[in-house]
C-alpha cells in the first residue's frame, strides 16, 4: 500500500512537472523557417491586395551611405501616400491602434500619421538565422510561462513559431541587437508649452558570448548587461546605473546598481524593474517602458490577440538623421509628425492584463510587435480604471549595415497630463552607435560604476 502510494505521488509530481515545461516546436513546423516563413518565422509572402509585399530578404548593407554610424535613408525620395489627421481618422481606424485614435482626439490640431509606401526591410546575417532555427526546436518555457529553459549558447529569438503572448514578448526580448555596443543619447520630456532640458546619457551594452572574462557556465541564465551613464546636465552628470539582465527572472532576478555621484556610493537598486521610475524621466515613464516592454513578464497574464495589419512607425531614418536637430523633432504635446514615417505592416497583438494578486500603474497593456523583426512598435497604457493612460511608439528602422532593426527613437505620450518623454535620440551626438568593441565583464561589475561616474 505505502508503494502503490509513493508510485501515485511520484507520477503526480511528474505530470505537474510536465505542466511547466511547455513544448518547442516540431522539427517539421521548425522546417517552415525560411521556406513559407521568413527565417525568423514572418509571413513570407504579402497581403492579398498587395498593400504589403512579399519579403524577400530585406535591405541590404550598401543600400545607402552611411555618415559617422547613422544610417543613411534609401527613400529619401519618396512622398506619403496619404496622411491621416483628426478629420479623416475615423476612416482608417481598422488600421490604427486604440492609442493611435486617442491622439487624434487629444492633439486634433497638430498630430497626424503620414502613410509611405510598405517596405520590408528588416534583414539579419545567415548566422542569426542559424542560430534562430536551432533553438526554434529546443527553446521552451519554464515557471509558468515566466523563464526560458534550453535556449543555447546564443540568445537570439527564443520562439519564432510563437504559440502564446508571452512567446511573442520573449522574441521581443531576446531579438539581436547587432552584439555589444556603446552610443550616446538624449532624453527629453517636453512640457505642454514646448519647453524642455536635454539629458545626454551614455550607454554600453555587453553580451556574455562576446565579452572576455565570462564563464558560460554561470552566465547561462545572463541576456546582456547594461550601464548607462548620465552626462548632462550638469545637476545629473555623474549618476550612473548597471544592470545584468536575465533570462529567467524568476530563478535569478535582474540584479542593478545605482552610483550617485552627489552621495559618491553605489547602492543596489532593486526599483530599476518593474514600474520603478525611468532615470531622469520625471517620472514619464517606468523602468519596464524602457525598450517598450523590457523585464520580467511575471505580473501579467499574457493573452496573444492574433494578427492584424496597422500603420506603424517603420523605416524611419529621417528622424535618426544628423541633419535634424532635437528642436527639430521635440514639439508641444508629441514628437513632430512630419519627421515620422509610418507603413502598413503585419503586426502581433498581444494583451497584457495585470493579475489580481501583483501590483503595477498600468493595469493593462496592449502591444503591437512587429512581425519581420519582433520588434515591439505600439504600445498603450491603461490604468486602474481601465481608462487608456499613455501612448508609446517606438520609431524602428532597419539598420542594413549591421543587420539589426533599432529604434531612431521611442515616445510616451501622457494623455491626461498634456506631456511626453522622447528618448534614445541621437541626432545631435555626433556619431551613431558603435558595435565595435569588446568588454570584459570587469567592466560591468559595481566596482567600476564609481570610474565611470568621476566628473
Amino acid at each position: 500500500m505505502k508503494t502503490k502510494t509513493m508510485m501515485r505521488a511520484s507520477a503526480l509530481a511528474l505530470s505537474l512537472l510536465a505542466t511547466s515545461v511547455m513544448a518547442a516546436v516540431s522539427p517539421e513546423e521548425a522546417a517552415q523557417l525560411g521556406t513559407t516563413l521568413t527565417p525568423l518565422g514572418a509571413l513570407k509572402e504579402g497581403n492579398a491586395n498587395g498593400t504589403i509585399p512579399a519579403w524577400t530578404g530585406g535591405l541590404k548593407p550598401n543600400a545607402a551611405p552611411v555618415t559617422n554610424g547613422f544610417i543613411g535613408n534609401p527613400f529619401a525620395n519618396e512622398k506619403p501616400l496619404l496622411v491621416i489627421t483628426a478629420a479623416n481618422a475615423e476612416q482608417h481606424k481598422d488600421k490604427l491602434t486604440p492609442g493611435q485614435l486617442a491622439m487624434f482626439k487629444r492633439y486634433p490640431n497638430s498630430y497626424k500619421i503620414p502613410v509611405y509606401t510598405t517596405h520590408r526591410t528588416s534583414s539579419w546575417s545567415q548566422k542569426i538565422y542559424d542560430i534562430v532555427k536551432k533553438n526554434a526546436v529546443s527553446t521552451q518555457l519554464i515557471n509558468e510561462g515566466n523563464g526560458v529553459a534550453n535556449f543555447g549558447d546564443a540568445h537570439y529569438f527564443a520562439f519564432p513559431i510563437p504559440k502564446s503572448g508571452v512567446e511573442v514578448y520573449f522574441n521581443h526580448a531576446t531579438r539581436y541587437r547587432g552584439g555589444s555596443f556603446t552610443r550616446a543619447t538624449a532624453q527629453a520630456v517636453p512640457q505642454p508649452d514646448g519647453s524642455y532640458i536635454i539629458v545626454q546619457i551614455d550607454e554600453e551594452m555587453g553580451y556574455p558570448e562576446k565579452m572576455q572574462g565570462v564563464d558560460p557556465a554561470a552566465a547561462a541564465n545572463v541576456l546582456y548587461y547594461y550601464k548607462n551613464t548620465i552626462t548632462g546636465p550638469a545637476r545629473l552628470a555623474g549618476t550612473v546605473s548597471l544592470i545584468h539582465e536575465t533570462i529567467d527572472q524568476i530563478k535569478d532576478p535582474r540584479q542593478a546598481w545605482v552610483y550617485n555621484a552627489g552621495q559618491r556610493r553605489v547602492r543596489r537598486a532593486p526599483q530599476l524593474a518593474y514600474d520603478g521610475p525611468g532615470s531622469a524621466s520625471d517620472g514619464m515613464r517606468t523602468s519596464d517602458n524602457a525598450d517598450m516592454f523590457n523585464g520580467a513578464p511575471d505580473r501579467y497574464d499574457w493573452k496573444l490577440v492574433g494578427k492584424k495589419e496597422i500603420y506603424i512607425p517603420y523605416n524611419n531614418y529621417k528622424l535618426q538623421s544628423p541633419d535634424v536637430k532635437y528642436a527639430d523633432i521635440l514639439k508641444p504635446g508629441h514628437i513632430n509628425q512630419d519627421l515620422a514615417r509610418y507603413e502598413l505592416h503585419r503586426v502581433w497583438h498581444v494583451e497584457a492584463t495585470l493579475k489580481p494578486s501583483q501590483r503595477h500603474i498600468y493595469a493593462k497593456r496592449d502591444m503591437y510587435f512587429d512581425e519581420d523583426s519582433w520588434t515591439l512598435v505600439e504600445a498603450d497604457h491603461y490604468d486602474g480604471r481601465g481608462q487608456l493612460w499613455r501612448v508609446a511608439e517606438g520609431y524602428v528602422f532597419s539598420d542594413y549595415v549591421n543587420g539589426i532593426t533599432g529604434y531612431a527613437m521611442q515616445s510616451i505620450a501622457d494623455l491626461v497630463a498634456g506631456r511626453y518623454v522622447a528618448f534614445g535620440m541621437m541626432n545631435e551626438t555626433g556619431k551613431g552607435p558603435n558595435y565595435d568593441v569588446s568588454y570584459k565583464l570587469a567592466d560591468f561589475t559595481p566596482s567600476a560604476l564609481r570610474n565611470a561616474g568621476v566628473r
